[in-house]
């Protein structure tokens, strides 16, 4: 889970490297490094910490060179040091590469290099990888293209790798199985990032590196070949994404630019495919597949982190809606217990980057089974929708912010999308209750624009408890998803020891937790459960504890009973999980914030999760 930036070309590559890395430091930001080729001449520079620091580390220093390659560190093998940034160098000091990904057997590798004569000046896998390339040069006398297609046959893990090389100073090798790579085209010059965010600002023409393809890149030239050797098409996309969507626009972090900009990004998600006039859905990336989708007796969906709980808003819909069984499953454990899949089973893959590994494998291996798949992803040209059967990106744009916020409410707005259009042409719900549901899914983004309006008022609330050690998050029915997100939110943004459990559950062992130092936060807004929710809320306060509730406006019977009350506008209930997140995302940020956290780039997190 790393950063990867790469130029060549007429340009200085350094400004452009060092640009870049701080557009890509929202995926990793632990260490950094640069290498920059000048002739026949390579520096590295490498510094454990921010971006800001490896500026720092260079001051003074040379930085010449019109190729370059450049990295940012979040750790798998080895503490985060010095030593341990990358790019890392082979042993003759001949090549520079850096590295996205776990080469898991590099253990045995190291060991047959050592046995060669071979030392090493780090724990990493990528310093391995570089020696094990520069000794297949060396033994078979043979190019580095060559010896790069040689060592990849016998890597097992993913990947994605840019090589700089003393000896062919105007080019640059890279390659991926797993990890995303995007190359930049420009007129006689090329980019190379893990994404678009350093890209765009030069040139809107990019091709997508596939699994198990190997660019060869000069500055006027560029050649894609698979392990095989044989050479491939690319195919050049045209990015839709303009330079003010990955600028902060004038907010202090990312995060709350992110959080405000819902109400517009569940219209975009919206734009072309709901006419509430006409009744009507329309989602192209679901065509082909519908019947399957239609008519299939399981669902499944699978995600990790804050997607995983829209698969479980998504669960509750897609049940009451389309009337079929709904499974949740955590990918990374979905791939292991040998899941009971059958042919014709639909699988959504919900994933913001389209690149988390579990997701991906779990997918693949759901595939060859006869499963059909369906991918709801943010990243457009991202791994997952390619290896999708169908579906549907969510237009939510650049997500820099670590935490995922706008990417939730995205991928719940698409979700209803499906589940609507689908239950209509089901015949699970009537032609009255759909258009009720169009309507009010018009409204939301309003809604959530008037939650947004609660902002200053939630952050005095923050002010009251962000000295708190432990928070419990409670909701029933579409609450309790939220919930869970809620007090992910907080652990992920404030480090606050938080739990999401369904109200009811309390009682079962929960509760015991419960006194005056511990705040409890309900989603309490009216539905089919208030009055149970409501005695929840009594029972918590019965024993001494602090209550915040989310509730519907209007609402006067929780706010006799709670500490603190967030107003939210009502809806139906179905929907309102895209307006009650509102409070508990930007209760977390002002937490996190008044305690003095990098709210954009929280320890240890990364936020395209492209390891296992």
């Amino acid at each position: 889970m790393c950063g990867i930036v790469a130029y060549i070309g007429d340009r200085d590559a350094y400004p452009i490297l060092i640009k870049g890395l701080k557009r890509l430091e929202y995926r990793g930001y632990d260490s950094a490094g640069v290498a920059l080729l000048d002739g026949n001449d390579l520096r590295v520079y490498r510094k454990k910490g921010k971006v800001s620091d490896l500026e720092a580390h260079t001051e003074g220093k040379s930085k010449e060179g019109k190729i370059g390659i450049g990295h940012t560190r979040w750790a798998t093998h080895g503490a985060p040091t010095d030593a341990n940034a990358h790019p890392h160098t082979s042993g003759d000091g001949r090549l520079a590469i850096i590295h996205n990904g776990i080469i898991e057997n590099y253990a045995s590798l190291k060991k047959e290099l050592i046995s060669k004569g071979h030392s090493f000046e780090s724990e990493t896998d990528t310093e391995v990888l570089g020696h094990f390339i520069e000794e297949i040069r060396k033994s078979n006398q043979c190019s580095l293209e060559e010896a790069v297609r040689i060592a990849l046959k016998r890597v097992v893990g993913a990947y994605v790798i840019v090589i700089a090389s003393k000896d062919d100073p105007g080019t640059l090798i890279a390659a991926r199985k797993g990890s995303p790579l995007v190359i930049g085209v420009g007129r006689d010059e090329h980019f190379l990032a893990s994404d678009a965010t350093p890209i765009v600002e030069y040139t809107k023409k990019v091709i997508y590196v596939n699994d198990h393809e190997i660019a060869i890149i000069r500055k006027d030239e560029l050649v894609l070949k698979n392990l095989t050797n044989e050479e491939q098409t690319p195919y050049i996309h045209t990015l839709d994404v303009e330079l003010e969507a990955i600028e902060k626009g004038g907010y202090d972090h990312f995060m709350i630019k992110e959080i405000h900009e819902q109400p517009n990004t569940i219209r975009d998600c919206l734009r072309g495919r709901l006419d509430v006039e006409a009744g009507r859905i329309t989602l192209g990336g679901i065509r082909e597949y519908a019947a399957n989708l239609n008519n299939t007796d399981r669902i499944v969906f699978v995600a990790c982190g804050t997607s995983w709980h829209a698969g479980l808003v998504a669960e509750y819909v897609f049940e009451e809606l389309c009337r079929v069984p709904v499974e949740v499953e955590y990918a990374s454990e979905f791939r292991y217990r040998n899941p009971v899949i059958r042919e014709g089973d639909v699988i959504f893959a919900v994933s913001q980057s389209g690149e988390t590994a579990d997701t991906l494998v779990a997918i693949e291996g759901a595939k060859e089974k006869g499963a059909i798949i369906f991918g709801i992803c943010n990243v457009v040209g991202s791994s997952i929708p390619r290896a999708s059967h169908e579906g549907v990106y969510t237009h939510a744009g650049p997500e820099i912010g670590v935490a995922s916020t706008k990417a939730f409410t995205a991928q719940l707005t698409v979700l209803t999308l499906i589940a609507l259009k689908s239950a209509h042409e089901r015949g699970t719900i009537d032609d009255k209750r759909f258009r009720e549901l169009l309507a009010e899914l018009y409204r939301i983004p309003e809604k959530v624009k008037q939650a947004l309006d609660m902002d200053e008022h939630i952050r005095k609330i923050a002010g009251k408890y962000k000295d708190a050690h432990s928070f419990l998050f409670l909701g029933r029915r579409y609450g309790f998803p939220v919930a869970l997100e809620g007090a992910l939110k907080l652990k992920e943004i404030s480090y606050i020891h938080a739990e999401g459990y369904p109200a009811a559950e309390m009682k079962h062992g929960h509760i015991a937790l419960v006194d005056e130092n511990l705040p409890s936060v309900f989603i309490a807004t009216r539905d089919s459960s208030y009055e149970k929710i409501v005695s929840n809320i009594q029972e918590i306060k019965a024993r001494g504890g602090k209550v915040i509730a989310v509730v519907s406006e209007g609402d006067d019977v929780i706010p006799q009973m709670a500490d603190d009350v967030i107003e939210v506008p009502e809806t139906d209930e179905l929907l309102m999980p895209m307006v009650s997140v509102i409070p508990l995302q930007l209760l977390s940020y002002h937490i996190g914030t008044m305690k003095g956290y990098n709210v954009d780039q929280p320890r240890n997190l990364a936020k395209s999760v492209t390891v296992e």
